[in-house]
Parts: structure tokens; C-alpha cells; sequence
């Protein structure tokens, strides 16, 4: 029995087999539940979901149901319960209600599709029920982390390079600002010498000062 016990912990204790990272507990001593992400790595901001296996679980006497479970592999799927289960995903105060997708090539395998837009961890609540077996499960899949480490190029970057294209069309825009001043102070003179009147010269030195301010207030925000 001894021996038993030591080879369940030595499993339990080992990473899971696969590329994901995923979390294992266990109903009772009935079930075993298996939960992660369906992309990784997972970054917020990207459409993802949750993956979920269900299968009996193979008791371990005198071992907790929990270790059990992370001694042991998905095997023997429960098909079915896409209609007596559902996700429940919880962050920090906010959560959200998803339904499960049965995976058609696979019996026991389930997905609930969701879209992480904040980094961080996440809570996800198993709850319903497997033949007469009430599931109120909380679980913690693997954190989601920002999406900025794996953008390319880098996002600082980018908004860099945004802001300059900004600042090129204000520039732009305010030259043609400037030309039609400009073209405004020619008629304005063409009418002074002409005799129309001295006031229509400070109309000019007064949208020349508008010109002006407005590129002075521009160039200062920048």
C-alpha cells in the first residue's frame, strides 16, 4: 500500500503530458475533471476557450480524489453533458455564464468558447450535473498574460510611430492654413492700395495673428 501511495504522489507531482498547461481535480471519487485553455500561450485581447474533459475516475484507495485524478490521464470520456453542464468564468467581480460545445471527435471533451480581454487570473466554475452527481467545481486555468510580449513589432513602437504620422498631417494642415492667410493678407493689401480703407489692414493683422496661435497652440501640445 505503501508503495502505491508514493508512486500516486510522484505522478501527481509531475507536470501533466501535452503542450498545455492544464488543471486537473476530481468529483467525488466518481470523476475526473480536466480543464485549460485551448490556445497558448493565452494573451488578452484573443478569441480563446476553455477546454474541458470529463471521465470516471479510477479510485486510488487511501489516496485524496484530487491526487488520484492528477495521477491519471483523460481516458473514456463522458459524452453528453452538453446540456447538463456550463461554464461559469469569474474576474475578480465580473463573470459570465458560457455554454459547452461537445468536441465531435472526442466523447468527454467540451469547449466554451471566450474572449479574455483583460491580463491576469481567472476563475472558471464547473457547474450542473453528471447522471445523478451534483458539479460545483471551482478551477483555476493557467494565467493570461498581455498581449503587448508577444506583438511585433512592439506596440511603444508603434504608437510612436502613429503619433509621428499625427503630428505630419497637423503640420500639413496648418500650411494650408497659412497659405490661405496668406492669400487672404494679398487681397487685404491688393485693397488698401486700391483705397478701400485702412481698417481692412487690421483684419489681416488679426487673422495673421489667428494663424499664428493656432500653430503656436500645436506645436506647444506636442
Amino acid at each position: 500500500m505503501r508503495i502505491w501511495m508514493l508512486v500516486v504522489f510522484a505522478l501527481a507531482l509531475a507536470p501533466l503530458s501535452g503542450a498545455h498547461a492544464h488543471t486537473v481535480d476530481a468529483i467525488d471519487d466518481k470523476y475526473r475533471i480536466e480543464i485549460g485553455w485551448m490556445n497558448e500561450p493565452v494573451v488578452s485581447g484573443e478569441t480563446n476557450g476553455i477546454e474541458l474533459f470529463i471521465s470516471p475516475l479510477v479510485q486510488c484507495p487511501g489516496v485524496e480524489p484530487i491526487t488520484c485524478a492528477g495521477a491519471q490521464s483523460f481516458h473514456d470520456g463522458i459524452a453528453g453533458l452538453e446540456k447538463d453542464l456550463k461554464i461559469q468564468m469569474v474576474y475578480k467581480t465580473d463573470r459570465i455564464t458560457l455554454p459547452l460545445r461537445a468536441d465531435h471527435n472526442i466523447d468527454g471533451k467540451y469547449y466554451a468558447f471566450v474572449d479574455p480581454t483583460v491580463a491576469g487570473f481567472y476563475q472558471v466554475n464547473v457547474l450542473g450535473k453528471i447522471s445523478d452527481t451534483v458539479v460545483s467545481l471551482s478551477m483555476h486555468p493557467p494565467k493570461v498574460d498581455e498581449r503587448g510580449y508577444i506583438e511585433f513589432p512592439e506596440r511603444e513602437n508603434q504608437d510612436i510611430l502613429e503619433a509621428q504620422v499625427a503630428i505630419m498631417a497637423e503640420i500639413a494642415a496648418l500650411r494650408n492654413q497659412t497659405l490661405e492667410i496668406s492669400e487672404e493678407l494679398d487681397v487685404v493689401q491688393d485693397a488698401v492700395r486700391s483705397g478701400q480703407g485702412v481698417s481692412l489692414t487690421y483684419v489681416a493683422i488679426a487673422l495673421g495673428g489667428i494663424g499664428i496661435a493656432v500653430a503656436a497652440i500645436a506645436i506647444t501640445r506636442r
